[in-house]
């Protein structure tokens, strides 16, 4: 059974950083492309970031570019979003989801997997 464990969030000050954490069991995590899309209230879920299967090629939502990095280490199963100078716009549950194929990486139709997902709430 797949699961994906996000960690990391929490309540922080708008200039604030965070690091997100998703640990992946059940999988063969390498063999997968791994999002993280970010969810606020009463709207859709928005991709954020995503990364290929070594972690060579990473993609982002044009806003979140520069602020966010992903990152991946496969032999720790696990996939991380580092957040900086995070403003009141980035609070939402943050989930990370995995991909078996990749394509359209930026559409949540495209992964098979997601986690429970994490808050992170940015105050003014």
């Amino acid at each position: 059974q797949v699961h994906l464990v996000e960690s990391g969030g929490g309540l922080v000050q708008a200039g604030g950083s965070l690091r997100l954490s998703c640990a992946a069991s059940g999988l063969t995590f390498s063999s997968y492309f791994m999002g993280w899309f970010r969810q606020a209230p009463g709207k859709e879920r928005q991709f954020v970031a995503g990364i290929s299967w070594s972690g060579g090629s990473t993609y982002y939502a044009d806003s979140r570019k520069g602020r966010f990095t992903i990152s991946r280490d496969n032999a720790k199963n696990t996939v991380y979003l580092q957040m900086n100078s995070l403003n009141p716009e980035d609070t939402a549950v943050y989930y990370c989801a995995a991909s078996s194929g990749g394509v359209r990486y930026y559409e949540p139709s495209a992964y098979n997997y997601w986690g429970q997902g994490t808050q992170v709430t940015v105050s003014s």
